[in-house]
């Protein structure tokens, strides 16, 4: 989920308003109650089939459906709504603060008492007549709690045409402004929440679940047509990976990357990741870090890349990486010395530019050294180096000698993962409940930034599309979406309710996948969710697949 898709709307850019349903959600803890049903904790008959239930819990409604896809698969498709629920469109008049990453002039939505204080009286002094909201952090496990900051709007619409057209006077009076609907904050009930969940329990199911870049990972899939093609009971898109060619080759995972035992990207800092072992039977959740060393006799130099373009590191969190080396969200750092892999699924053109580079054949040794570009040989490999790691390659990678690149992966708590035939990782950021508990390392996992304002807002702490995945104490693994952004209505989760309803579900681990216009869901090949896109279901890096026992 792009940081840049989630940004408050702008007056000059207004969207479309989303046609109100009769009743609305109004908080997570609130869908807890509405959603659980005793749902997870219940027996119930494993063949196909279709059930319904419903709830009512205060001015809450839930309407549930259930469909048994396979022996140990089932999917859950439920709608919260909310009768005391009313969001409306409104001007929200932004902030004036300069990023800590980038140091530019940018804006933020919440902003310190002194400048609400002042800017509502200059707002009252050219005629308007403005609100000023307390805004509060979440309950992050990493962040201050209390006071955030203050958010200062000014009147309430019932189209959006009309926000946008009073916006224009309030801009015209000096005042930066946004058109924003307020069911996307989380100090508001929302319209109502369109769910998905599936349900896969090891004990039953005699199939996989595996993490897929189907076959390469410089293209892009939607969730859909992967699951079509695989034959797939459930798919879910999973990992973040680069949309602009400027960041890097569409299609790489910006983070831990692990298909069919084979290690395809690494680590972003320690960020979350869904570890699935033994074609899936056994699943966790863990911050994985990830560590490559290439050797060439006495001699070695790190490895900081797999499959990504040399000095070009999207969401950062790289050793010499600059303007950071922690994890960051939708920013892409760059190195001056870096030495990265290319292995035969990266199918695309190799990059090119200053540096060199050493072919590889499959059994580790040098075929060629020269400038870099071409393509990774088939079932061979390549080294890309620039600054040091090019002058490294140069004085060692001689051919006919041979090279060996010995790749680690560990957990927080420093093991190493072994990995084998059939195991699969995908990450994304951040982790939302632990030993049962909602714990939400935001900070840590770069998706906030307590003394960036500006930095995450949108993304981690409004209302988005979410996809999360979760395990529970009997070992079943929960996949879940929430359609947002929609025109109908539903309009997603902060990572705050994603975690409270994760939890509902009886997660003891779980953490947030990709989202915003990448959520998607597909049942039998075909997508069953709503996704945000205007352009419709979008191409994903890679996607988590329930496969029937008959494809593996």
């Amino acid at each position: 989920m792009n940081q840049a898709r989630t940004a408050v709307r702008n007056t000059s850019a207004p969207s479309r308003r989303p046609r109100r349903p009769r009743a609305a959600l109004a908080t997570a803890a609130v869908l807890v109650g509405a959603t659980s049903l005793g749902a997870l904790g219940s027996a119930q008959a494993a063949t196909p089939g279709t059930t319904r239930s419903a709830a009512t819990r205060t001015s809450v409604t839930s309407l549930w459906t259930t469909r048994h896809v396979a022996r140990g698969v089932e999917v859950r498709t439920g709608t919260v709504t909310n009768a005391k629920a009313a969001p409306a469109w409104t001007i929200t008049v932004q902030a004036p603060t300069t990023g800590r990453l980038s140091g530019a002039a940018t804006w933020a939505t919440v902003g310190p008492r002194s400048w609400a204080d002042t800017t509502a009286g200059q707002l009252r002094a050219n005629g308007f007549a403005p609100r000023v909201d307390r805004i509060d952090w979440p309950a992050y496990s990493d962040t201050p709690h209390g006071l955030m900051g203050l958010r200062v709007r000014v009147g309430s619409y019932a189209t959006q045409a009309e926000a946008a057209a009073a916006a224009q006077a309030v801009t015209a009076a000096g005042f930066h402004t946004a058109v924003e609907w307020t069911g996307y904050d989380a100090d508001q009930p929302a319209d109502v929440e369109n769910l998905h969940v599936a349900i896969v329990d090891p004990r039953t199911f005699t199939g996989t679940v595996t993490g897929t870049h189907d076959g390469s990972v410089t293209q892009r899939g939607t969730t859909s047509s992967v699951a079509a093609k695989l034959r797939s009971l459930v798919g879910v898109n999973a990992g973040f990976f680069v949309t602009s060619d400027s960041d890097g080759v569409q299609g790489i995972q910006s983070g831990i990357a692990v298909y069919d035992g084979r290690l395809e990207s690494m680590a972003a800092g320690a960020r979350a990741a869904l570890v699935l072992t033994d074609g899936g039977r056994h699943a966790r959740i863990a911050d994985l870090t990830s560590t490559a060393v290439a050797r060439v006799g006495g001699a070695r130099y790190t490895v900081e890349g797999i499959n990504r373009v040399p000095g070009t590191v999207r969401d950062c969190g790289r050793p010499g990486g600059t303007p950071s080396e922690r994890p960051w969200q939708d920013v892409t750092c760059h190195k001056t010395d870096d030495l990265v892999l290319f292995t035969p699924e990266f199918t695309a053109a190799l990059p090119t530019g200053t540096g060199s580079q050493a072919v590889l054949d499959r059994s580790g040794k040098v075929v060629s050294v020269g400038a870099r570009g071409g393509f990774v040989p088939a079932g061979g490999s390549v080294l890309q180096g620039i600054g040091s790691a090019a002058d490294w390659l140069t004085a060692h990678a001689a051919p006919e000698r041979r090279v060996d690149v010995e790749e680690t992966v560990r957990d927080e708590r420093g093991r190493k993962v072994v990995l084998g035939k059939g195991d699969s990782i995908v990450s994304a950021a951040p982790t939302l409940v632990e030993n049962g508990r909602v714990r939400i390392d935001a900070a840590a996992e770069g998706t906030v930034d307590p003394k960036d304002l500006s930095f995450g807002y949108a993304w981690a702490n409004t209302r988005q599309p979410r996809t999360m995945a979760g395990i529970d104490r009997r070992g079943r693994l929960i996949l879940a979406t929430v359609d947002g952004r929609q025109a109908g209505g539903s309009e997603g989760f902060t990572l705050q309710e994603a975690a409270e309803f994760m939890r509902s579900l009886g997660a003891d681990q779980a953490l947030n996948l990709d989202g915003g216009g990448s959520t998607a869901m597909a049942v039998n090949g075909a997508l069953v969710n709503h996704t945000s896109d205007a352009t419709g279901e979008r191409a994903v890096g890679d996607t988590l697949q329930v496969l029937p026992r008959t494809n593996h």
